[in-house]
């Protein structure tokens, strides 16, 4: 039998593994494996079919559906060029913190998942703990869907999903949907001087920006819903976050790229955003070939993340409120695996300790009181597994 880690103890093991999201996070999905086989669970694994990462998940307690299920992420986001004052991938402890890139996002959850999933091999609980763990969160929560079907195909379905992102360890029961569009204008290099004859890719791509620009200010002015008034900002919003192209200053540039990210409100749909920009490309499309026929505006999706919608009596929040103590509303602007939970017909909440304005910062760290609140909620979840508590 192994040894049974504190959650510490397996914090440090998988903050030491550099899972950044362009790397493979097989070495960690293998210790966790072993880990868990040596106290007599069972892990299973989604493989991702094109790169080298993988999901892993487990079951313990009684072979029926009404899981509770763990879920975290195993990706970070790069420290390249951040101004570290210890080692990210070592978790050092400092002034009531534990710092190290994942303490925060999301190994602290992750190895108190997995200290709760052998606590309770060893408690016999008569209501099954699930664990499931996957790849990519960081780069559009793209692990998630492949992960959760696979599940149910091995495992009995559960009924409540507790995500870990930071939260506070307060119930949150709403986020916003979230979706990116890769855009490329192709347009018609010609000197400046004779900038009617070409098409600048830069200055049409920007006319799709503006068109962003007027969508915000737009949503911005009308009165939100009742769903997207508990968020910050109340209303779906557009965004451009980075921009390339161009040759030369006296050229009219050929090239232009940039995404087209969207976070909308709950109660309206990522597809139809989708479709409004999709209507704008064609519109500015259309002026680029007037000028000249061959140029184009390229469209491939990038992410798509559904929105988390707050649950009329949600099995998930009511379990989470019950082990906090927490009666407040709270929800955040930020996507997570918890709205693609909830599109698979779980019930879904987030729940999670460690404050989210550490996460990809620098310096990240965990506050060890918050960590702890982490472990007394797990210690009160098994004991209630363990009696079969719904």
């Amino acid at each position: 039998m192994t040894e049974r880690l504190s959650p510490l103890e397996i914090m440090r093991r998988l903050v030491a593994f550099p899972t950044v999201s362009s790397d493979t996070n097989l070495d960690l999905i293998d210790w966790v494996e072993a880990y868990l086989a040596g106290h007599g669970i069972v892990a299973h694994r989604y493989t991702a079919p094109d790169e080298p990462k993988a999901a892993l998940f487990a079951h313990v307690g009684p072979e029926v559906t009404g899981a509770v299920v763990l879920s975290g992420h195993t990706d970070v986001v790069p420290v390249v060029g951040q101004p570290w004052e210890t080692d990210p991938f070592e978790v050092t402890e400092r002034d009531g913190r534990y710092y190290g890139r994942g303490t925060c996002d999301m190994k602290g959850f992750d190895a108190l998942a997995i200290w709760a999933l052998v606590e309770a091999r060893y408690a016999g609980v008569a209501r099954p703990l699930q664990l499931a763990l996957s790849f990519d969160e960081e780069i559009g929560c793209r692990g998630a869907p492949p992960m959760i079907a696979a599940m149910q195909n091995v495992l009995p379905k559960g009924s409540a999903v507790i995500v870990g992102e930071p939260s506070q360890m307060r119930a949150v029961t709403g986020h916003k949907g979230a979706g990116g569009l890769d855009t490329h204008v192709r347009g018609f290099e010609i000197h400046s001087s004779l900038m009617h004859r070409g098409v600048n890719a830069v200055m049409y791509g920007a006319k799709l920006i503006d068109w962003a620009n007027q969508q915000n200010a737009a949503n911005q002015a009308n009165p939100p819903g009742t769903l997207a008034a508990m968020f910050d900002p109340p209303f779906t919003t557009l965004h451009v976050g980075m921009i390339e192209g161009g040759t030369a200053h006296n050229i009219t540039a050929r090239d232009c790229r940039f995404a087209m990210d969207f976070r909308v409100v709950p109660g309206e749909e990522i597809a139809t955003w989708e479709a409004r920009y999709r209507q704008r490309v064609a519109d500015v499309e259309a002026e680029m070939q007037r000028i000249v026929p061959e140029t184009t505006i390229d469209i491939s999706p990038r992410f798509a993340v559904p929105p988390l919608t707050p649950e009329q009596a949600g099995g998930a929040e009511a379990l989470v409120r019950q082990l906090t103590g927490d009666n407040g509303s709270h929800v955040v602007s930020f996507g997570t695996e918890a709205g693609q939970f909830q599109a698979a017909g779980y019930s879904a909440v987030i729940c999670g300790p460690g404050d989210i304005a550490q996460a990809h910062q620098p310096n990240e760290f965990i506050a060890i009181s918050e960590f702890e609140a982490g472990q007394a909620f797990m210690t009160r979840l098994v004991e209630r597994l363990r009696e079969g508590a719904v």
